[in-house]
């Protein structure tokens, strides 16, 4: 049992379902109401869930030879490959099925698509054969946002295209800082992760534009929302912090594990930040 809760990746699943809540608080102007917030993570779960059980099988010949990723269930036999497939195919088939049935088709079809795209894109092809794998690829990462909105209206506003991209130009800075520490396991795979088949230099550079950006995204937000001084203040000083550790990781590429730390604390902050304006004003 535990191997199959391994499989679905629970720790990156918990980092999507942050990323859910908040717009849904901001597109219903305040708490949309547990029941909903609830069936829409377990929708949002059992997808992401699918999504990265068919990430594991699909990658089980990587992830065998990687050091970082060679004690999960599939390389180690804790689980056939044939049962991860099925298993992964039900819970993205339970996720279509389920949010379709207590939200709406639109989030469901969000949900499944973004699915998809990680798996037959990302997964597939991308992350194979591209250096711009995980900046394409990220557009599947941010669709929670997305799905949490559509959840609320049944539409998907400006509003949650532009949290949609926070998370989309956030996902660069945090995964290559990763692939700079595990640079030498991406090349025995023969993953043509950015700092493999460039510079440490070269990376550190996209990592500061793409920190950037990310930044400006978020500052933007309060333009087409009811957004106030606790967002746009929390923005600043989040996004300070996160652009310090990105100079930092440009001046000494030692830094990069300082980076993808921080990077998982301020996804969650930001978007915190967002509820936390809408509860309290």
């Amino acid at each position: 049992m535990r191997a199959y809760v391994a499989v679905t990746k629970p720790r990156i699943i918990e980092l999507l379902l942050i990323t859910t809540i908040p717009p849904m608080v901001l597109a219903n102007d305040g708490w949309p109401g547990w029941w909903l917030v609830l069936v829409t993570l377990i929708g949002g779960t059992l997808s992401a869930g699918g999504a990265n059980v068919l990430n594991n099988y699909v990658d089980s010949d990587i992830d065998v030879v990687m050091e970082r990723t060679k004690g999960r269930p599939l390389p180690k036999a804790d689980i056939p490959p044939e049962h991860a497939l099925r298993f992964g195919v039900i819970l993205g088939a339970a996720g279509f099925l389920w949010l379709w049935g207590f939200t709406n088709l639109l989030a469901a079809s969000i949900s499944t698509a973004a699915l998809l795209f990680y798996v037959f894109v990302y997964t597939m092809y991308l992350k194979r054969s591209s250096r711009q794998n995980i900046v394409i690829g990220g557009a599947a990462g941010a669709a929670p946002v997305l799905v949490g909105w559509a959840a609320v209206t049944g539409r998907v506003d400006l509003a949650a295209w532009i949290m949609f991209a926070i998370v989309f130009y956030w996902t660069p800075p945090h995964f290559w800082a990763l692939a700079i520490r595990y640079k030498d396991d991406y090349a025995k795979a023969d993953i043509p992760m950015l700092p493999v088949v460039a510079s440490e230099r070269h990376t550190s550079l996209q990592i500061l534009w793409y920190t950037a950006m990310l930044v400006l995204v978020s500052l933007s937000l309060v333009f087409v929302t009811s957004l106030s001084w606790i967002y746009l203040l929390s923005a600043i000083i989040f996004g300070a912090w996160m652009m310090r550790d990105a100079y930092r990781l440009y001046k000494d590429p030692t830094t990069a594990m300082v980076l993808f730390k921080t990077s998982i604390i301020y996804l969650a902050l930001v978007f915190d930040a967002i509820w936390v304006d809408v509860v309290l004003l």
